[in-house]
């Protein structure tokens, strides 16, 4: 009797990734064939319109945390596609925090911290020259010193991995 070993196809045990749109970085973690652990600091941007002080946009720093399951692998790779840089569909949970706003004009309309956690859905495609594209949201429940609320939640990305 043979025995044929077949590789399973399995995400990235490392990779780093410099994003364009929002400036920042994200390491993410492979710690299973189907799994990651997703890590980005970037900077966000915000909109509000209040009747008192007119509409005002914010500027702050953003720490997104990503728990991945990668489903779709098996079937990419069996209709030779890629699934380089993590190139697939996924489930997760997000968590992100969401620090006070950097603006000059707190004084006018200041932004709180946040914390938002929610369920997304998203894909990844790594295409050639290492170009990434990232989409991913749900809906979750967002929380600071004011308020507390159901917010969409939208996370989109274009950037680089390095190093592969």
């Amino acid at each position: 009797m043979k025995i044929i070993a077949q590789d399973i196809p399995s995400v990235e045990k490392n990779q780093f990734k410099i994003n364009l749109i929002l400036p920042g970085v994200v390491y993410e973690h492979g710690f299973s064939n189907k799994n990651t652990l997703y890590s980005e600091f970037s900077f966000g941007l915000g909109y509000s319109k209040s009747g008192f002080s007119g509409s005002t946009w914010s500027y702050y720093p953003t720490v997104n945390e990503q728990f991945r399951h990668y489903y779709n692998l098996e079937k990419r790779t069996a209709n030779g596609k890629r699934i380089f840089g993590n190139s697939g569909n996924f489930f997760g949970l997000n968590a992100i925090y969401n620090f006070e706003s950097i603006n000059s004009n707190k004084s006018v309309s200041p932004t709180v911290a946040s914390f938002t956690i929610a369920p997304v859905w998203g894909f990844q495609r790594t295409y050639k020259h290492n170009f990434n594209l990232n989409l991913n949201g749900g809906v979750g429940y967002n929380i600071d010193k004011n308020n507390s609320e159901i917010v969409p939640v939208v996370n989109f990305t274009l950037g680089w991995l390095i190093g592969k």
